[in-house]
């Protein structure tokens, strides 16, 4: 799944330690994550969503097309 949570954590100024400290998650798995190699949880979406200030759409919308 593509996503936007690293360009939403280095705008935050914000560590992959510090994020994931943030949501309650290992470094590695929100690399992985930032990747797109890890499909993450609608709750753990929502709480990097939290974390980042930003809203669901913003961070995990994938365009249909």
């Amino acid at each position: 799944m593509d996503n936007h949570v690293k360009a939403f954590r280095l705008a935050a100024g914000l560590s992959q330690k510090e994020l994931a400290n943030l949501t309650g998650i290992t470094r590695q798995t929100l690399s992985l994550i930032e990747k797109g190699t890890y499909n993450p949880s609608l709750k753990l979406c929502l709480n990097l969503c939290y974390a980042l200030h930003q809203t669901l759409d913003t961070v995990f919308w994938v365009d249909p097309s």
